[in-house]
């Protein structure tokens, strides 16, 4: 029997970084996984977000945009485009070999670092030991391999809605949404978070009617409301998506031309059948085959695996990271997390802050934020100021045709410490990163705003807002 020091179950973003981070500190290291690749005929790392998430929907993000900006902003340019023509397939191809390639990339730094890589589901079998038994199931073909420290990363599953399954024919995940080949005459999405949000986006710029239906009275709860109610603005008056607020589903029902939504909104009876309905309504821990009841393996009351701030769970020498565990759903606090269960387990001690970890739509325009909302802050009575700035008067905003958005800075009134930036505007989830650092070192307002920002860019409008948080905007 195959004995390993650090067994990783998934290789999406937190597990395969967890895998290659402990085996360059020297450890052998194993990385169970079974993801299929789309045809369903072979192995494919990388999870849900480089197969069926963050990596094809942005693929199919960039590609509905280059259409739109063809057919309604080329001609402010002096280009003329003639008669277009959309080809949802060669999209959807051009994805798929993006996707294909990276997951083949995370193959090769397997190789590299050397990780053993196992095909098959991974659950817990006992303990001989000091080594705890890791069985693998691939396709009935069953093993075991033995492991000093297991770190469990098998992220998270698309929340089922009660009242209808996906079939991922005309009701779709996010992976039936990533692969439909003809545009809908009239799509339906369940959920205004970031799946529905960046789906809708995609298939409303490629010529579909798209209707949202939200169960939430507020539009992007989480993200600062200022930031939020801009968003919707855009979203609903100028590109046309129809997004209900405060809707109560009643029934679903799948007809011989589509899809069927009975629902009510503001005390009124709705109607409206779609050809195809995304349910987008969360994700929930993937732990149904970890077999974590026959270790004792602890789950709090949402399901998700218990951990300390470490990531150590109840067990001795078993970790868990990424969506399974408390935090963010977001892959890069995975990978984070991954790297630092790797690093204490050879005795180092990284530290990871959620307070510091960006959140990103990716809309057009775009939002991105980081650390506290101002509705935050005046719940907790802390005392801030606030600086904003607009992309309307910023010329590299301008010159590419993209000047809607603004940029929000809170800082402390007191000591000036950033505590929230806040964005919506052109390649915003590039400009976060600098909020990001700046309140990684504990920077104020002030900082930002006496470093240089290089002219014309669109970081100058983060200048500007910290600029404002002091009352000495230049350009605004």
């Amino acid at each position: 029997m195959s004995q390993f020091d650090v067994v990783v179950i998934g290789a999406g973003p937190g597990g395969y970084v967890a895998a290659i981070r402990a085996a360059q500190l020297g450890f052998k290291t194993a990385c169970i996984d079974a993801g299929v690749n789309k045809a369903g005929d072979a192995p494919a790392l990388g999870g849900t977000c480089l197969n069926v998430g963050c990596i094809p929907s942005k693929a199919l993000l960039q590609s509905s945009e280059h259409f739109h900006a063809a057919q309604h902003d080329f001609a402010e340019h002096g280009i003329s485009a003639g008669s277009l023509h959309f080809d949802a397939a060669k999209m959807i191809e051009r994805k798929d070999a993006i996707v294909t390639k990276l997951t083949g990339g995370i193959k090769f730094l397997f190789q590299k670092n050397k990780v053993e890589n196992f095909f098959g589901f991974g659950s817990f079998k006992g303990k001989n030991g000091d080594f705890w038994q890791i069985d693998i199931d691939n396709k009935g073909e069953k093993s075991t391999i033995e492991a000093k420290h297991v770190i469990v990363a098998t992220g998270s599953v698309p929340r089922p809605l009660p009242l209808v399954e996906v079939d991922n024919v005309n009701v779709l995940d996010n992976e039936g949404a990533l692969n439909l080949t003809e545009v809908p005459a009239k799509l339906g999405v369940i959920g205004s978070g970031v799946i529905g949000l960046e789906m809708g986006s995609v298939w409303k710029r490629l010529g579909a009617e798209v209707t949202i239906l939200e169960a939430a009275p507020t539009f992007l709860a989480a993200a600062d409301q200022q930031i939020a109610k801009e968003a919707f603005k855009y979203f609903t008056k100028e590109q046309g998506l129809n997004i209900e607020l405060g809707v109560k589903i009643e029934s679903i029902s799948k007809e011989k031309k589509g899809v069927r939504v009975q629902y009510e909104l503001n005390g009124a009876k709705k109607d409206e059948t779609f050809d195809k309905l995304i349910v987008a309504i969360g994700r929930i821990p993937n732990t149904q085959k970890l077999n974590a009841e026959a270790v004792g393996l602890a789950k709090d009351e949402r399901g998700f695996i218990a951990v300390n701030e470490l990531c150590q769970t109840n067990l001795p020498n078993v970790w868990a990271i990424g969506d399974v565990v408390r935090g963010p759903m977001l892959a890069h606090k995975a990978s984070d997390e991954g790297v630092a269960v790797a690093e204490r387990i050879a005795g180092q001690k990284p530290h990871l802050d959620f307070g510091t970890i960006p959140w990103v739509i990716y809309t057009d325009p775009e939002i991105a934020w980081v650390g506290k909302t101002e509705e935050q802050l005046k719940a907790e009575g802390v005392d801030y100021k606030k600086g904003t700035s607009g992309f309307g008067a910023n010329g590299r905003a301008l010159g590419l045709g993209k000047a809607k958005g603004t940029v929000k800075v809170l800082a402390d009134a007191k000591t000036d410490r950033i505590l929230g930036v806040h964005m919506i505007g052109p390649m915003v989830s590039e400009l976060i990163a600098e909020a990001v650092v700046a309140m990684e070192f504990k920077a104020s307002s002030e900082d930002i705003a006496r470093i240089v920002h290089a002219h014309p860019t669109l970081s100058e409008v983060v200048h500007e807002a910290a600029l404002a948080a002091d009352k000495r905007a230049l350009h605004g």
